[in-house]
């Protein structure tokens, strides 16, 4: 599975391949197709681990600071950490991509991610302006996702973290986050 994610933030999902993916890790392609008869299957496992994955990284977040500022901080901090491992992208960023080629259960899975991103995003939101509605709140949260995945995405083409940073603080500058 780990081998697999990197291939897919590195490459896309359209260029996952079980022969590839069973010669990285040192197996024979049928033993992984044992575990996931399809890339489809292979995907929605991918989609929903990296989906916990953030969603316990996030709880921890949550917990170790009320500090919106801080929160924040370390939510830019997880798509940084892609660009500095080997350049490479939030997963289900790189599956949302190539969407048209994707099952829809692997679809679901992209949405289950934004949703928690989504949501996550609006309670540090909510903590900030207590007064702001649900939708909007919810409205900010996904600008705020799209624009982070955004800056990765122009970091990885420039081959430069420092493009991402700047960036994020452009968007802190403007308002958009705390």
């Amino acid at each position: 599975m780990a081998a697999a994610r990197l291939m897919v933030q590195a490459r896309g999902y359209n260029a996952l391949s079980f022969r590839e993916l069973a010669k990285e890790v040192g197996i024979k392609s049928a033993s992984i197709h044992y575990h996931f008869p399809t890339k489809d299957d292979l995907a929605v496992a991918l989609a929903r681990r990296y989906t916990e994955d953030l969603v316990l990284h996030l709880q921890n977040v949550a917990s170790k600071s009320k500090d919106a500022h801080e929160r924040m901080t370390a939510y830019a901090e997880i798509f940084r950490g892609a660009l500095l491992r080997s350049n490479r992208m939030c997963l289900c960023g790189m599956l949302a991509a190539e969407r048209d080629d994707l099952s829809p259960q692997v679809q679901e899975e992209v949405q289950k991610f934004n949703a928690a991103n989504v949501a996550w995003l609006s309670e540090v939101l909510a903590a900030c302006d207590p007064h702001q509605s649900p939708d909007a709140l919810e409205r900010r949260a996904f600008a705020i996702l799209s624009a982070v995945e955004g800056a990765q995405l122009v970091a990885r083409g420039c081959g430069d973290v420092r493009v991402y940073d700047r960036t994020i603080d452009a968007y802190r500058s403007a308002g958009l986050m705390p």
